[in-house]
């Protein structure tokens, strides 16, 4: 890239946190605990999988505004239902397995890469995800972002154009002056949309092992890049 950005925002779930990790151990928890056979790892796909249709209900103007934690409880009480499984997935454990999206791991390179992008660029976070858990995140997972920036504020989700322009206002900066990275080509086409510059990040296991995540080959974006650490040297740091 041409030259350091002065902002870096990251896309969190699924290219700062590993979701499927996470998810798939709670599940596998809840399972054990209530003698449900359901294979953990298929049921955090296909729960993930109901997360961009859910989106595109809000965007299209199909339903009123609700927070992403609404959005999750309802994919999963939808998805249980479809297994067969509902009756013995009581409250708590729903509550549980919806609040741990509030407490995922990060990928093993996501702490050193934001601290070394932080040397030459002000690097925040620009998620779908509320500001509360965006902030749970953090603190969980150690995520030295300097500021944090949640779509809810614009009562919108990516990739509509809104939580990438709020981004730009809020940091009080032209958009081509904004770096998104993300591990999603649909993300970083939302931000290209609106002026700002785009880096893909593969995140081979974000499925997990043998899933089908996207490779560098499969967008379009400013940057596209196999490891943190190319990344990291591709904007001088």
């Amino acid at each position: 890239m041409a030259d350091t950005p002065e902002i870096v925002a990251f896309d969190v779930l699924g290219t700062v946190v590993d979701w499927h990790t996470g998810i798939t151990g709670h599940l596998r928890e809840v399972f054990a605990r209530r003698g449900v056979d359901t294979d953990p790892s298929s049921f955090a796909v296909a729960w993930r999988g109901r997360y961009l249709p859910a989106l595109r209900s809000i965007n299209a103007g199909e339903r009123p505004w609700a927070p992403l934690d609404t959005l999750h409880r309802e994919s999963l009480g939808a998805l249980l239902d479809e297994h067969g499984i509902g009756p013995r997935i009581d409250e708590a454990d729903r509550e549980q397995l919806v609040r741990a999206w509030h407490r995922l791991p990060a990928w093993p390179d996501s702490v050193e890469l934001i601290t070394r992008l932080r040397y030459r660029s002000t690097v925040v976070a620009l998620s779908n995800g509320s500001f509360a858990l965006l902030v749970s995140l953090a603190k969980t997972a150690g995520l030295p972002f300097e500021g944090i920036i949640s779509a809810e504020s614009t009562r919108s989700y990516k990739p509509a154009p809104e939580p990438y322009a709020k981004a730009a206002e809020l940091l009080e900066v032209d958009p081509a002056e904004i770096l998104l990275v993300a591990a999603h080509g649909w993300d970083l086409t939302g931000a290209a949309s609106v002026g700002l510059r785009t880096a893909f990040l593969e995140r081979p296991d974000e499925y997990g092992p043998g899933g089908q995540a996207e490779s560098a080959t499969d967008v379009t974006a400013d940057l596209a890049v196999t490891s943190t650490e190319e990344l990291a040297r591709r904007l001088g740091c």
